[in-house]
């Protein structure tokens, strides 16, 4: 049996990049550094709500050290290891399309990169853990709702096959936070809580931006040196140069795992809420879980963020187009080590092509079908969409039904097809005899797609059902867990933890959890919008 005090720590991003020379721990300005050193701030009443099995195995802790008082005080902030290095990342950003400056980590703490057993680095971080030079005006403390969901979510895409950072543990701290969730000058005190984050690295577009909008040549090098040799290796071999060709290289690489990850966010109906350049990962994982929602009814302009409830940048349909944006300002960022724009600017034109073909490929996925022919088949999709928008219709529902649905009917019109998907709608009353005549006639294509590739029932079904999930993260689900723990029982978050580690197969008992969004969820805080503190 091994203790956390056997846990080997190879910390090469504070080794090899430019450390802040200031020690107080207070917001300012730290020019010319990649990461300022600061300790999490001790908590008073430390308690382990949930931990990840999986994430645990994969970082090598057994059930003797989860179950050690020192796992908690580590994971709540009160105990550094040996061979910690304990900081704050530097970096900038675009927030709602405006350069913001400098931000940083203002709530997040890596404690280390650990070695795991299969001789990988993992960053340990926790969220919530206090204030850092980067904090600015704010406390660096989470509550419980917002851990609650973060510590949720980083796992269900996980195991929906959405890249992601994970979550190792979620843990209540004994202290009180005061936050204003709506920012309606409406302030309370709140549980707080801490999260343990894991990834990789955690560095973000946001990385390389600032030091390039302040001039800081050496800086914006170093981190591009140390970004391709420790997480892109292939592209320079043995220590071989890094030269501007290798930098247009890690671009193309960071243009394509983006277009994929953004593939998968809309695969599963997940918004992110808050695509600023600063939330986008190096690494093309889906990282800071703020405001995020999930489509209940599919609607391409809806965003659960509350910031952007009027420009709604950030909706669901929108999110490809950001992806996009964002990469031009990483582009430009990454400009002087290049010094031509023509190579940047052919890599991100790839990004459309990537996405289109990622998102063909997963719409033809989702139908079960096994070709996909973009000229045939886009006005098919088009009008599948616009049928999901025509009535108030559960995306995720929807296509665990369609795969339930015969191909073969004596009814040459479709429409009798229709009923199989009643329960996909929010309002099947109001799904009028004009509207599912248009639907009896896309399944009447569909049926004949299917059956012009030799398809049957069983087979379709089973390959819908290995992408379409039957149990997502929905809004309301993750709030009826945070009401509970919030009263005091934890249940409803190891309850959840435990569905979504299996989101593809159906259950007996678990009906609940696959469940419509109910009425009262329709326009309750937390379950229809969120802000940037939740």
């Amino acid at each position: 049996m091994t203790t956390l005090a056997d846990l080997e720590f190879d910390n090469r991003f504070t080794a090899s990049l430019a450390a802040d020379p200031a020690t107080a721990n207070r917001p300012r300005q730290a020019p010319d550094v990649a990461f300022s050193r600061v300790h999490p701030t001790p908590t008073s009443g430390p308690e382990v709500i949930a931990v990840s099995d999986e994430v645990a195995e994969l970082l090598g802790l057994d059930q003797a050290q989860l179950a050690s008082e020192a796992f908690r005080d580590m994971v709540s902030g009160n105990l550094v290891l040996h061979g910690m290095d304990p900081h704050a990342m530097r970096y900038g950003g675009h927030q709602f399309g405006n350069w913001a400056g400098q931000l940083g980590d203002g709530r997040a703490i890596i404690l280390g990169e650990l070695l795991t057993p299969d001789g990988s680095r993992q960053t340990l971080q926790l969220k919530g853990a206090g204030r850092t030079p980067y904090s600015r005006s704010a406390d660096g403390l989470a509550v419980l709702r917002s851990s609650i969901r973060e510590f949720l979510c980083s796992e269900a895409m996980h195991h929906l096959g959405v890249p992601t950072t994970r979550a190792l543990s979620l843990a209540l701290t004994g202290d009180q936070v005061m936050r204003d969730m709506l920012y309606d000058g409406h302030p309370a005190l709140e549980p707080g809580a801490v999260v343990l984050r894991v990834a990789p690295t955690f560095i973000r577009f946001g990385n390389f931006e600032l030091p390039a909008s302040l001039g800081e040549a050496d800086r914006l090098r170093e981190l591009t040196d140390f970004t391709i040799r420790e997480y892109f290796p292939d592209l320079v071999g043995d220590d071989g140069p890094i030269d501007a060709e290798t930098v247009i290289a890690f671009y193309r690489r960071v243009v394509e795992s983006t277009a994929d990850m953004i593939v998968h966010w809309q695969r599963v109906g997940f918004v992110h809420g808050v695509m600023n350049t600063d939330n986008l990962s190096i690494l093309g994982l889906t990282i800071d879980y703020g405001p995020y929602g999930w489509l209940e009814d599919y609607d391409p302009d809806w965003t659960p963020n509350t910031t952007d409830r009027h420009g709604r940048r950030y909706r669901f349909g929108n999110q490809p187009g950001i992806g996009q944006w964002n990469l031009a300002q990483l582009g430009n960022a990454l400009f002087p080590l290049v010094g031509d724009a023509e190579p940047l600017q052919d890599a991100i034109d790839g990004y459309v092509d990537r996405f289109k073909a990622g998102y063909g490929d997963m719409v033809r996925s989702k139908l079960g079908l096994k070709t996909w022919d973009v000229e045939r088949d886009e006005p098919f999709t088009i009008e599948l969409f616009d049928l999901l928008r025509a009535a108030e219709t559960d995306m995720t529902v929807f296509f665990r039904r369609l795969a339930d649905v015969p191909l073969r009917s004596d009814d040459s019109t479709g429409v009798d097809r229709v009923t199989g998907l009643d329960e996909a709608f929010y309002a099947p009353e109001l799904v009028d005899d004009e509207l599912r005549v248009r639907w009896g006639r896309w399944l009447e294509d569909y049926a004949a797609r299917a059956a012009g590739e030799g398809l049957d029932d069983e087979s379709r079904r089973a390959q819908m059902n290995r992408v379409n999930p039957i149990y997502v993260m929905r809004n309301w689900l993750a709030q009826e867990a945070i009401d509970a723990s919030t009263a005091g029982d934890h249940w409803g978050v190891t309850a959840l933890l435990d569905v979504m580690r299996d989101p593809y197969t159906e259950r007996p008992g678990l009906e609940h959890f696959a469940s419509k969004r109910p009425d009262w969820a329709r326009t309750r805080v937390g379950c229809s919008m969120l802000s940037c503190s939740s």
